[in-house]
């Protein structure tokens, strides 16, 4: 039933309304998540807007919904966008990406947490799909909700092509879960990739249905809701009595079924009518795993009727200014934002359709492309400033800064999150692993333009908050540029200067004027580029965020004079730094107290993706690239001794790999085939304690 589906700005800003509708739906589910019917309609009432401040939690939270579905979905560009990308493979990314008991999952323990469950027969050699089948972990287990959850992006990508949106969701799905959780995942992707040029819902069910086998209980369950619909169509709490009773979670087992959850879904679409709003509070006042089916729901609804559909009743895009943390291995693409999560999707999308990806504004890491989009950006409130002096907004795709009554002593300042924001500190929940997207050393561009309107010449400045002096907030600024009335396209730079260690948490634009004055500045684009110049060490100031700035994924990670790491069993990497560093060089001094293999590792994407240079058991000196396990490049025989220091150096360029080892040169090698173009830095240890003073990062 494939479709000749046109991609353009039309495939963009649904991917994009999907993307918002799918973080809106959790936000708005998540602080009453589990609570039943009852109780929600008893303490909260009708569920038509957030009520995280009514429950006292944060609106933007980390949740396994989010990160297991923006975060899983990266097997596809991970092996090449290939339609014939298998389970197994899938499964080789959940390894990646996920640090055990830290990030993404609810890592309930064997058997009591599905996704818990699977990551361990994948880590013990089982491979995807039997680590996720009914045979392996029983039917139960693998019945629950997760295969639903994570399903989103996989039918986003698929725009108009059911076929492959259900081949892909049944792959993705069996890493972990099999039988009617696999049906109901199958249901949501097709819904979603045939919502791009579908509106008719009963067409949609119709069509899904369509892939899944019709004595399924999905398929059966679906058939008596939409009956109950067309007998009560006005009152849906007379069909959600009927689902409880026929559906509900005592006739199924586990902490969180598929079907019961499922049911609710189609109750919500069924009586919502397609409208946004409608059906969020319709599958939210419901009850149950309100997080997971609100942005199964949102996501679907967001992508049929695209940003207008969002947009047509509550304001609900305006709370939640684009910001999304994904947690993951790679953890420079933690901070993230609904907009640049977008465009990886739809870049997954054109290139299953062989069409060369898209890259507005010349790739610029904040553009604002897509209406609506504030990518994370804020007033920022500060002793000299209040929030409302100012306001921003997307006007014709740049950040427009509205500003009142700007005079001497007052400023407008404009940010948005390269790190783990202050708001975001000591929230509990999943767990919020993540490195800065910003460096010393590297370089930001802004284009700036300024209202003809504007009352004033307008001084501007970039600058950036570092976690500083026993972690508190020290703002370093760019030299300032004037900005005249009507100026257009004014393009000014920004070098990092050396934070010694402390991370940055903010980038920001900060607005003054010599008298009083009103108007508008617009950001039309911000980005940076290069590798960082920095020495990441142990900070003399004091304070406690640098350690989060790495990623952990080590036993222990402890400071003694430097860093102190150990690794328990297998091969740990402590991780920083992002995707975007592809030529650089990396090095540190490292003692070994005890180890099966030790060194350093360059572009880093992961646990089970980098280049490393290490000394191993056997005397072997080795170059090892990681990926679907190791590859030995080049080696040789090298006497090393515990309680030693080595000096590994080791530089990228290219697909040339050159290193060498207490200032002797080792190796030069060309890696061809399949390299990997780009990643962070790590300390790599197997199984044992070693000690460094730091790393020093450095642009070739």
């Amino acid at each position: 039933m494939e479709t000749d589906y046109e991609f353009g700005t039309d495939y963009e800003e649904r991917v994009y309304a999907g993307v918002l509708g799918k973080i809106i739906g959790v936000y708005l589910g998540r602080p009453f998540e589990g609570w039943s019917n009852t109780r929600i309609e008893k303490e909260l009432g009708d569920i038509r807007y957030y009520v995280h401040e009514t429950l006292k939690q944060p609106l933007v939270v980390t949740d396994d919904d989010i990160s297991g579905t923006f975060t899983f979905l990266r097997a596809l560009p991970d092996y090449g966008n290939s339609r014939d990308i298998t389970a197994e493979q899938i499964g080789q990314t959940w390894l990646n990406y996920l640090i055990e008991k830290r990030t993404i999952l609810w890592w309930g323990g064997m058997g009591m947490s599905t996704e818990h469950t699977a990551f361990l027969r994948l880590k013990h050699g089982i491979k995807a799909p039997e680590s996720g089948s009914i045979k392996t972990n029983g039917k139960v287990v693998a019945e629950q909700i997760g295969a639903q959850i994570f399903i989103d992006g996989w039918g986003m990508v698929c725009p108009g092509q059911p076929d492959l949106a259900a081949e892909l969701a049944r792959k993705a799905a069996s890493v972990s879960h099999d039988g009617e959780a696999i049906y109901g995942a199958v249901i949501v992707a097709v819904m979603e990739s045939l919502a791009f040029v579908e509106q008719d819902l009963e067409t949609l069910l119709d069509a899904a249905l369509a892939y899944i086998p019709s004595n399924s209980v999905i398929a059966k369950m679906i058939g008596e809701i939409r009956g109950w619909h067309k007998a009560e169509p006005n009152d849906w709490r007379k069909t959600y009595a009927k689902i409880a009773e026929n559906y509900g979670y005592d006739k199924f087992g586990g902490n969180c079924h598929m079907v019961p959850n499922h049911a609710l879904i189609i109750l919500a679409l069924l009586y919502g009518g397609g409208d946004f709003s409608e059906s969020l509070c319709i599958v939210n006042t419901a009850g149950w795993d309100t997080d997971c089916n609100s942005a199964n729901v949102g996501c679907l609804l967001g992508i049929r009727g695209g940003l207008a559909g969002l947009d047509s009743g509550a304001d609900w895009r305006t709370p939640v200014a684009d910001r999304m943390m994904l947690p993951t291995s790679d953890g420079g693409r933690c901070i993230t934002d609904a907009l640049a999560e977008a465009y990886h999707v739809v870049n997954i999308g054109r290139a299953l359709a062989n069409l060369e990806p898209v890259a507005p504004k010349d790739g610029a890491r904040f553009h604002f492309s897509l209406p609506g989009s504030v990518q994370g950006w804020r007033v920022s409130e500060t002793n000299e400033t209040t929030k409302d002096a100012a306001m921003i907004r997307n006007e014709d795709g740049s950040l427009a800064i509205y500003f009142l009554a700007l005079a001497t002593g007052r400023a407008v300042r404009v940010t948005t999150p390269t790190f783990i924001p202050p708001d975001a500190l000591g929230r509990g929940g999943y767990e919020l692993l993540a490195s800065p997207t910003l460096y010393s050393g590297q370089r930001v561009t802004a284009n700036l333009s300024v209202d003809r309107e504007t009352t004033r010449s307008i001084e501007a400045r970039l600058f950036v908050n570092i976690y500083g002096a026993e972690d508190k907030i020290e703002t370093l600024y760019g030299a300032s540029i004037t900005l005249n009335p009507g100026a257009k396209d004014t393009e000014f730079h920004l070098k990092i200067p050396d934070t010694e260690g402390s991370p940055i948490c903010e980038i920001g634009l900060e607005l003054l004027s010599a008298s009083r004055a009103e108007g508008r500045v617009f950001i039309d684009s911000l980005t940076w580029y290069g590798a960082p110049d920095l020495t990441l060490k142990l900070p003399t100031r004091g304070g406690k965020l640098w350690r989060k700035a790495w990623v952990n994924g080590m036993s222990q990670f402890g400071e003694g004079g430097g860093y102190t790491l150990v690794q328990d069993e297998e091969t740990g990497l402590l991780i920083q730094g992002t995707r975007e560093w592809t030529d650089y060089k990396v090095s540190a001094t490292v003692t070994p107290n005890l180890a099966k293999s030790f060194g350093i590792a360059a572009r880093v994407q992961g646990m089970k993706r980098y280049y490393a240079l290490l000394l191993t058991e056997g005397n072997r000196l080795q170059l090892v690239k990681a990926r679907d396990g190791d590859t030995v490049l080049a080696e040789q025989s090298f006497d090393w001794a515990y309680n030693k220091a080595y000096e590994f150096v080791l530089e990228v360029q290219g697909e040339r790999i050159t290193a060498s080892l207490g200032g002797v040169s080792v190796f030069d090698v060309m890696d061809a085939s399949h390299p990997l173009k780009g990643g962070g830095i790590a300390f790599v240890l197997t199984e044992g304690r070693v000690n460094a003073d730091a790393m020093r990062v450095e642009p070739l």
